[in-house]
């Protein structure tokens, strides 16, 4: 089967983590037709027998962290007209304590380094193995998990109360919904 054929098929996974990375619906949509136009672009770039996700998912990062680059002041300011992300991509709960700690979660999630956020997400998330996310992510496996381990005990201590030391020594700011 032609990578062309596969791509559509990752569309939906593409849009969650693009999401997740950009935390706006907006933006998400246009990192993941940036990544669908330049995956279509290269197509034969694209190696048979390996793995077409991965593969796409190595595309969006790197266009992910050019535009985060380009563009860093935009990149700090994430517009959080989109916090209902999280119920609106996942099947949340009727149960509103079930809905609050997605929620937080979510907020968590947005407080990690974007380095961990991504690892945890493509681990956790996606279900991406190691070894797959070291190749999408192009850094030794050995990074991938202890980020992967660093970003999870962050999540704890986040989702917790325990507000971990922010990047200047700051105290990080999050805010609990219950």
């Amino acid at each position: 089967m032609d990578i062309r054929d596969q791509l559509y098929d990752h569309v939906p996974r593409l849009r969650r983590y693009a999401r997740a990375l950009t935390g706006n619906a907006e933006l998400a949509d246009d990192l993941v037709q940036d990544t669908l136009e330049r995956a279509l672009s290269r197509y034969t770039m694209f190696e048979a027998g390996t793995d077409a996700r991965a593969w796409l998912f190595t595309i969006m990062h790197n266009l992910f962290l050019n535009q985060q680059r380009r563009a860093p002041a935009q990149a700090a300011h994430i517009s959080l007209d989109d916090t209902d992300v999280a119920e609106r991509e996942v099947a949340v709960p009727a149960d509103p304590a079930r809905r609050l700690e997605i929620r937080d979660l979510d907020e968590a999630l947005r407080h990690l380094p974007a380095e961990q956020r991504a690892i945890v997400l493509l681990v956790g998330l996606e279900d991406m193995s190691y070894a797959d996310v070291a190749a999408s992510l192009q850094v030794p496996i050995g990074t991938v998990m202890s980020r992967l381990s660093r970003g999870r005990q962050r999540l704890r201590d986040l989702m917790s109360g325990i507000a971990p030391s922010g990047h200047a020594g700051q105290p990080a700011k999050l805010k609990v919904v219950r």
